[in-house]
């Protein structure tokens, strides 16, 4: 009973403990996610079968979207606060995802191209003001952060779950039109939502508060003319995908170059948290690029290598993502309920740890798969129960790294800077996704056939190499984590959540 009066109490109290505007940007999480999470788990089949391009094509173009998606981040974080207001650039983008989505939904390569771009041009700068107006609602000490960005990630997580849903279901039959328009109304919602509580998400001490009249008015202009930029520049970068990943991957060495240099400018204290940013930063691309292969290569190898027959129905590959936001939904709360337990027990979990024991779940996750497939029946497709542990290996990995990394920016970086270490950090999992479309294209290998008897051994050699090469990175942090939290002078990142 005491267990249980424990738990109620813990969901009970979140909203009574968390500033105004935390709950929600819960539920704008929850909207805003939908659009987003049917283009990524569907955007490489309806390449391949609703426009009939060729997998590597198909999968470059996958690659390049959710790398500019992530990388475009960065822009967001120095746009928003200084040339438009977050909740402004945050409706501003959910509008852009909804013209996107009914042009993608035109079956044609040119509007599918426009549709992207402008899609774009929405996704990849909103992420950041969500992250920024939910982590400037708390103070640089406030343990109360971490909670807050567990429950949000969760609730991103029921929208993927509702768009992997509908994806799949649709995907099934065809109905590709009906499902880009149908993923819209989320952004629609988002911001009806948005709108109604818009004084409680206002800017707080940033660049733009402290401009008025004319000055102001030119930022807004500026600002609007950045993301019309964009959105042009990104038409021409998505149909040369070769450049574009070149350019990201380029523009993530630059940024660390970056954040590096800015680190020398702060004073002791400040420039030894943004060293161990960029050390934990480091680790992740390891995380991230495997974890993006499952939209681009995996998403194939679910529907052509694996036996997905259950009770005389097939099911979707997007279906089979929605392991991962089950255990995200669930385990996020969860989690943050269990560290509270183990530090009431004076058990301390730190952020380096947490990243570690995650590369760790995703390699084992990913070196598992190579065992499925030498156990595929006499056809070549591979039972799906280790498609299923995988996932829920990777799952549990996600919960370690990606909702704290993104508490752990607002925890290291000085206050001038956490927009543009914020956008950095999502600028990570951009240029990840273009390794992973590199690495998705070694796994499908230089063959045109779809017989899993042919591709599983390309499949089966990238996902050993690469879970092999997330452990071991996640054996070598275990022995840098008493360095890094010598750098952050701090014995326990993730407090207990005031009661």
């Amino acid at each position: 009973m005491q267990s249980f009066d424990r738990i109620k109490n813990f969901f009970g109290q979140y909203y009574l403990k968390m500033p105004r505007g935390a709950g929600t940007l819960f539920f704008i999480q929850i909207f805003s996610t939908l659009s987003f999470s049917v283009l990524y788990s569907t955007l490489v089949l309806y390449a391949t079968n609703g426009l009939k391009l060729s997998d590597s094509l198909a999968t470059g173009i996958t690659a390049s979207f959710i790398a500019f998606n992530y990388a475009l981040h960065l822009i967001g974080g120095f746009i928003g606060g200084r040339y438009l207001s977050y909740r402004s650039l945050f409706c501003l983008g959910m509008i852009a995802q909804v013209i996107g989505c009914f042009l993608i939904s035109i079956n044609n390569v040119n509007n599918f191209y426009w549709g992207l771009s402008i899609f774009l041009g929405g996704s990849g700068l909103n992420v950041t003001c969500v992250n920024c107006m939910l982590t400037q609602l708390f103070d640089s000490n406030d343990k109360r952060r971490e909670t807050a960005f567990l429950w949000n990630y969760s609730g991103m997580n029921v929208g993927f779950f509702v768009g992997f849903g509908i994806s799949g279901y649709l995907q099934l039959q065809g109905a590709y039109r009906e499902l880009f328009i149908l993923s819209s109304l989320g952004n629609c919602i988002a911001v009806v939502i948005t709108f109604l509580t818009w004084h409680s998400l206002k800017d707080i001490d940033t660049k733009l508060t402290k401009i008025t009249g004319a000055k102001k008015r030119l930022a807004y202009f500026h600002g609007l003319m950045m993301i019309l930029t964009l959105i042009f520049s990104l038409r021409w970068l998505l149909e040369h995908n070769v450049f574009s990943s070149n350019l990201i991957l380029l523009g993530g060495v630059c940024m660390g170059l970056v954040m590096l240099y800015l680190a020398f400018l702060q004073k002791n204290e400040e420039r030894n948290k943004m060293f161990a940013y960029l050390i934990l930063a480091l680790t992740s691309v390891v995380f991230w690029t495997l974890y993006q292969l499952a939209p681009m290569g995996f998403t194939l190898f679910i529907e052509r290598n694996v036996d997905r027959h259950f009770l005389n129905y097939i099911i979707a590959p997007q279906w089979v993502q929605n392991i991962n936001t089950i255990v995200i939904i669930l385990g996020g709360p969860l989690l943050s309920y269990i560290f509270n337990i183990l530090r009431d027990r004076n058990i301390n979990i730190t952020i380096p740890m947490q990243f570690s024991v995650a590369l760790i779940c995703i390699g084992i996750g990913f070196g598992i798969l190579p065992i499925g497939i030498y156990f595929a029946n006499g056809e070549g497709l591979v039972h799906f129960n280790w498609i299923a542990a995988s996932f829920i290996l990777q799952s549990l990995g996600e919960l370690f790294i990606s909702p704290i990394g993104y508490a752990m920016v607002g925890q290291f970086a000085p206050k001038n800077l956490q927009g543009i270490m914020m956008g950095t950090w999502l600028m990570i999992t951009g240029v990840s996704a273009t390794l992973s479309g590199y690495f998705s294209n070694l796994a499908l290998g230089h063959t045109q056939s779809i017989d899993p008897l042919i591709t599983n051994p390309t499949f089966s050699h990238t996902f050993g190499l690469l879970g092999m090469s997330s452990i071991v990175t996640g054996i070598l942090l275990l022995f840098f984590v008493p360095f890094v939290l010598q750098l952050t002078q701090e014995k326990n990142i993730l407090s207990k959540v005031p009661a």
